[in-house]
């Protein structure tokens, strides 16, 4: 049973601009410039953060003439729910069977 989430993942999404990114993606496949109509973000932000997004494979992109179109990898959003979910699970097993630490 895993007992700890991926903290680099976590890192990755905890900004608000690539969250916000990431949910915009889970509907649709956009590109660049969608996403800046979207987020309202400048495109040297945005780019900045759809790479560390790439980086960390949660997006994939797709070349389509002079656009670039991103797509969410849900894959790598389903481990991390799984990861959670195990983390959950241990936590109601440690509730229930009343397992805590004796103090010194």
């Amino acid at each position: 049973m895993l007992t700890s989430v991926d903290t680099d993942l976590m890192r990755v999404l905890s900004d608000p601009l690539r969250l916000q990114i990431v949910t915009l993606l889970a509907k649709e496949t956009l590109c660049t410039t969608h996403l800046i109509e979207e987020t309202r973000a400048k495109q040297t932000n945005l780019s900045n953060h759809l790479k560390v997004l790439r980086e960390a494979g949660v997006v994939e992109t797709e070349p389509c003439g002079r656009f670039t179109y991103y797509r969410l990898k849900p894959d790598v959003i389903a481990s991390l729910a799984g990861q959670f979910a195990d983390l959950a699970e241990t936590a109601r097993a440690t509730t229930e069977n009343n397992v805590k630490r004796s103090c010194p």
